[in-house]
């Protein structure tokens, strides 16, 4: 005979239980009101003896009524207290899930942890004027400095969790990294990375920030970023491409980073080759200084820096110009490392040519070089190259970058240059604004076009130079930039079939027609496996280390002066939430992980 099991004899509970042996159903198991204990098999035997073992005696002079009326107001009782732990467990989590979305924005808007304590504060006291009964309720939502930082933590865990989670799904990924100090003097590595998955849906992500606190070197730098790749189990073998600063530790031919990177491909038998840029946009900020024209800066620097750098001059040149109803009411300084301010300086200068030379012969200046009108044509030209450079520079920043449009943007800015070399020659200055204010203004020579023609070739020339490795990419950028217009016969032969079917398809040409290039890879068929990773590994590359150079801004704003003992581990979890781009850290799961966990009602009123 087979052995009985509860589950399969489909017990009931029965009602007249209730009163006979005061017993309910609770979460499908018996439990007496009496005691609170529950009955392990849904048997009246078990049900009687417990009631005849335990309570037979205080309810023996009750009749039947009675009975009923008493197990209805323990029911009653029971589902009381039921409601209120429900009420407590949801209230607890609620402060929890407060505390986790408040560390989130303090993280995000680079305050200290101990702005929790500031934001509570605030909180009670709008509490006590607007709803004074629910005070209770944000006292027990916990903003000390401790639970901020362990709430950051706990996010940037999650973070690192979904990105680990989307790597294993990459079919091609590729790296951005730079290297910056911090307020500490401490070398900082940053490290992006940009995955393709196999519906060629793009993620690109925040990987690490690693302190370097001894060398830097090529060796250095690779153990740091090996590690990385190897903690976030990444395949080297679907590494495709790595974009540095173009520093010496990064491109050295034999011991920088780019080497050390390919000589461990090697090792793990990796098929592809790595394909390694120098950040587009460092290069065309570099290109600029292919004009040689540091002499006229200079001077602006110097004559600036006369006005700004002593407040009494600063504040009668503004007073001045306010007396001469001018349309800008001051000088903006220039840096060296923000490439774009010096473009804002040439074009405030050269507006204010004529109020800054009157100002400095008030203050008994020399201001021969700012009259001379060759000084004044090669301001007008720089003042009008920079904008057109800063103007390239602008077109390149930001995320989310296909580096095949950052490659058609940089081929159109050089075809552009060769026409205005042209232009330039024949006085033509139709691009360049400043310049044909000048030459109006001339008095007796004439206007130097062929020399700053030159300038444009010299720089022209430059930026042919310092793109070549983009140009021995160029058929592999068309292919998704227009794969339409691709020569098949040139193509590799492991694409010309698909290349064929694809440029013969009129539905996906419409399609490419619609979406632009970059989509359009998302829309590849299946039966296009070749064409489709192509177009995932060209994806996946970095045009540029604008994501790093980002990731220092924010640094700074965290890791300043008042904030120089922040750990490494606490600015690693800040900088992994403020960055954070496709992906959001799943706080009701965190809170959830959290359990039963309650947050203990504060004892003052911070």
């Amino acid at each position: 005979m087979a052995k009985r099991k509860v589950d399969t004899e489909n017990r009931g509970f029965q009602t007249r239980w209730e009163s006979e042996y005061m017993f309910t159903k609770v979460a499908g198991k018996p439990v007496c009101l009496l005691c609170g204990e529950s009955v392990a098999v849904l048997k009246e035997y078990n049900l009687r003896r417990h009631y005849e073992t335990k309570h037979a005696d205080k309810n023996k002079n009750m009749d039947m009524e009675q009975r009923l009326q008493k197990a209805e107001e323990l029911k009653r009782g029971l589902k009381s207290r039921q409601a209120l732990f429900k009420k407590a467990k949801s209230q607890g989590q609620a402060a929890v899930k407060a505390s986790f979305i408040l560390a989130e924005e303090i993280a995000k808007s680079a305050r200290p942890f101990t702005e929790g304590d500031f934001i509570k504060n605030c909180m009670i006291k709008v509490c006590d004027e607007v709803c004074p009964e629910k005070r209770q309720l944000f006292l027990n939502v916990s903003l000390s400095r401790n639970t901020i930082a362990e709430r950051v933590d706990q996010l940037s865990i999650n973070l690192k969790e979904q990105l680990v989670k989307k790597g294993k799904d990459f079919i091609a990924y590729s790296l951005a990294v730079d290297e910056s100090t911090d307020i500490s003097d401490i070398a900082q590595l940053s490290i992006f990375i940009r995955g393709v998955d196999s519906n060629l849906s793009v993620t690109e992500e925040f990987l690490a920030l690693r302190p370097m606190h001894g060398t830097t070197t090529g060796h250095d730098l690779y153990e740091e970023v090996s590690r990385c790749v190897n903690e976030m189990e990444l395949p080297w073998e679907k590494l495709v491409g790595l974009t540095t600063d173009g520093a010496p530790a990064m491109c050295g031919h034999r011991s920088g980073l780019v080497a050390k990177i390919r000589e461990k491909m090697q090792e793990e038998n990796a098929t592809g080759e790595l394909t390694a840029y120098h950040c587009i946009i460092h290069q065309e900020a570099l290109c600029g200084k292919a004009l040689k024209m540091e002499h006229v800066m200079s001077i602006i620097t110097r004559t600036v820096n006369f006005i700004r750098a002593k407040g009494l001059n600063h504040r009668q040149f503004k007073a001045f110009l306010t007396e001469l109803e001018t349309e800008h009411g001051h000088l903006p300084y220039h840096t060296e490392v923000r490439w774009l301010s010096q473009g804002k300086v040439l074009q405030r200068c050269f507006e204010l040519r004529e109020e800054i030379c009157l100002f400095l012969d008030s203050k008994g200046k020399d201001t021969t070089q700012l009259r001379d009108e060759m000084f004044l044509c090669e301001m007008a030209f720089l003042c009008d190259i920079t904008s057109h450079l800063n103007a390239i520079n602008l077109q390149l920043q930001g995320r989310d970058r296909v580096i095949s449009d950052m490659y058609s943007t940089v081929k159109a800015f050089k075809t552009k240059l060769t026409l205005w070399e042209t232009q330039m020659r024949k006085e033509n200055l139709s691009h360049f604004p400043s310049c044909q204010t000048m030459k109006e203004k001339l008095s007796t020579s004439a206007f130097p076009s062929t020399q700053l023609a030159d300038k444009i070739g010299m720089l022209a020339a430059d930026f042919r130079r310092r793109f070549a490795d983009f140009e021995a990419q160029k058929s592999r950028l068309e292919l998704l930039g227009n794969p339409f217009a691709v020569d098949v016969e040139s193509s590799p032969p492991n694409l010309q079939m698909e290349l064929i079917d694809l440029q013969c398809n009129d539905a996906l040409r419409a399609k490419y027609a619609a979406v632009g290039a970059a989509e359009f890879a998302r829309f590849l068929p299946g039966t296009m496996p070749q064409l489709r990773i192509q177009a995932a590994q060209t994806l996946s590359m970095f045009g540029s280390t604008y994501l790093c150079e980002q990731l220092f801004s924010l640094m700074n704003l965290n890791k300043t002066s008042h904030r120089s003992r922040l750990t490494a581990e606490h600015l690693h979890s800040i900088l992994r939430i403020s960055s954070a781009q496709s992906l959001t850290p799943n706080i009701d799961e965190l809170v959830e992980k959290m359990g039963h966990h309650q947050v203990s009602p504060s004892t003052s009123n911070k």
